[in-house]
């Protein structure tokens, strides 16, 4: 069996180690690259685990930066040749601390920035590096889908019939154009709060939150991947030079980490069960899906 090259981005905190730890204990004749954009953190992430007898291999990865992006892509291409299994778990989310007063202006810039296009710009660098049999997990939300059931009819539509990459970029820069005009409201998009369990505040209800709310930038970054996922998927299998390529999405939980100020009910590795299970899918598994609980769930 030929040697598995995997990369995690993310991956020195949180469900990205975790997904690292996993990945190391259940990948037969593999490498396991836990990527960060912080060296220092990422090289200590990957000491602890080596503590635990396991053998992460450390790759600096700022999902922000194109010479990053490239500089991976360099190294994998010229040390391996190839890869096998991505898992796209690096984002930012902002108000799960009731106290942040970043403009929603900002969030949406930056949450689009990091989430949506930070991911496809490592996509890009990375997918023609994916050899058959390859498998690429994004880290999702199942609020990405709750906030889609807020848009406006118009908008709904929009995110279904996406059928390229440019029209969900589209997408994803009106949402921006419209948190910087203040035109949210108007344009149809969502300004407010998802719950952990479902429910969504709007704005003007912004003083009775506590922590542990995501707010509709990160919702509609992770909403975006969503989409992406479908297209990625469909573009892939179109390309007869390799075969077996799975490309998925999934929702780790309500988990347990700085991202959720600790109020989540999963533990890191509860959180990693589901990347986890999409990054060693045998063939003929789900392709465009997304998963939560190690099942397929329906979107749009």
């Amino acid at each position: 069996m030929s040697q598995k090259i995997a990369v995690v981005t993310g991956g020195n905190k949180g469900i990205g180690f975790a997904i690292v730890k996993a990945l190391c204990k259940e990948l037969q004749n593999g490498i396991v690259y836990l990527t960060s954009r912080n060296e220092e953190r990422g090289k200590a992430a990957v000491e602890e685990l080596k503590k635990e007898g396991l053998d992460p291999h450390f790759h600096q990865l700022d999902i922000d930066s194109s010479e990053s992006i490239d500089r991976l892509r360099d190294f994998l291409k010229s040390t391996h040749g190839g890869l096998d299994i991505l898992v796209n778990n690096a984002a930012i989310a902002y108000n799960y601390k009731k106290n942040d007063t970043t403009p929603f202006s900002v969030q949406a810039k930056i949450s689009i920035e990091t989430n949506y296009t930070g991911t496809l710009n490592v996509c890009h660098a990375l997918f023609p590096l994916i050899r058959s049999h390859g498998r690429v997990c994004h880290l999702t939300s199942m609020l990405g889908a709750l906030m889609y059931k807020k848009l406006s009819p118009k908008l709904q539509q929009a995110f279904k019939q996406a059928k390229t990459e440019e029209d969900v970029n589209k997408l994803m820069a009106d949402f921006v154009t419209s948190a910087e005009w203040g035109t949210i409201k108007e344009e149809g998009w969502v300004a407010g709060y998802c719950t952990p369990n479902g429910e969504f505040i709007s704005s003007a209800e912004k003083g009775t939150l506590e922590e542990g709310y995501a707010g509709s930038a990160y919702c509609t970054s992770k909403a975006g991947v969503i989409t992406i996922t479908r297209i990625q998927a469909a573009a892939m299998s179109a390309d007869t030079s390799r075969q077996d390529i799975l490309i998925n999405c999934c929702c780790p939980g309500y988990v347990d980490t700085d991202m959720t100020s600790h109020k989540g009910t999963k533990t890191p590795d509860e959180g990693a069960i589901t990347p986890v299970y999409c990054a060693l899918f045998p063939s003929a598994g789900p392709n465009g899906k997304h998963l939560s609980n190690k099942s397929v769930v329906e979107t749009w």
